[in-house]
């Protein structure tokens, strides 16, 4: 699988890629073709379109806002849960991770404000189930974390890590231009697309640390393309049939 140590672009232009080994170069390789794969579905989900044709109305803000609130809520779990599965071996890794899920594992509260801004009631945030996707995605990351030393959920971080870093501060711009909504209403997204950047920072130096061999190389691509499919059916879900 090793393709020689070629330079990559990564997502982030301030990071050097030739100082990750050969191997991780190679991941990274295959992880930004997953990515653009990705980056490409979006494009077609429903409602995220509505944003891209400027039709995109509060309603749509809301009905948003009130699914990623459980996934936002189960994010810390799965990566505490992955943090316990790494052995002593792995003693920087599981430090890394822990101070990850300090950072985000009351981000829900921020969405929460953002939803009563936008003129929803907090009772109906709190009190939403997780839609289809969010079920399948929570599962699945469960499951996984709970594996022994579950290097491959790095490609769960590239994924979602990289949707806050490219993404979220364009559609919170966008989304206040269609709506007519205050910044207090996309502050959720705003700080992910300010703050994801610095957690890609660490998600190179933990890739660089792990990705030591061909099977690595794989799981991880693997985990990335699989959380890739099941976050964009969790947005599908977000109103199952709209047109």
């Amino acid at each position: 699988m090793i393709e020689g140590g070629t330079p990559v672009a990564s997502m982030d232009e301030g990071v050097d890629t030739m100082d990750l080994n050969p191997h991780a170069q190679v991941c990274l390789q295959h992880l930004l073709r997953a990515w653009l794969g990705f980056e490409r579905d979006l494009s077609t989900v429903p409602l995220l379109r509505r944003i891209d044709l400027g039709t995109y109305t509060v309603e749509d803000h809301l009905c948003l806002l009130r699914n990623l609130r459980q996934q936002v809520i189960e994010g810390s779990r799965w990566i505490t849960r992955a943090a316990s599965s790494f052995d002593r071996h792995h003693a920087e890794i599981r430090s890394t991770i822990i101070s990850h899920a300090v950072d985000e594992h009351r981000d829900y509260e921020l969405l929460e404000q953002d939803y009563v801004a936008s003129g929803g009631r907090i009772e109906d945030v709190q009190g939403m189930e997780r839609n289809i996707g969010s079920e399948a995605l929570h599962g699945y990351l469960m499951h996984r974390s709970s594996r022994p030393n579950p290097i491959d959920l790095l490609g769960a971080m590239w994924i979602i890590e990289g949707l806050g870093e490219k993404m979220a501060r364009s559609w919170a711009e966008r989304i206040q231009e269609l709506t007519g909504l205050s910044e207090d209403s996309t502050r959720f997204m705003t700080y992910h697309g300010h703050n994801d950047s610095e957690h890609m920072l660490r998600f190179y130096q933990m890739l660089d640390e792990v990705c030591i061999n061909d099977d690595a190389v794989a799981s991880i691509v693997k985990t990335a393309k699989v959380v890739a499919r099941l976050y964009r059916l969790q947005l599908e879900e977000v109103q199952h049939g709209f047109k």
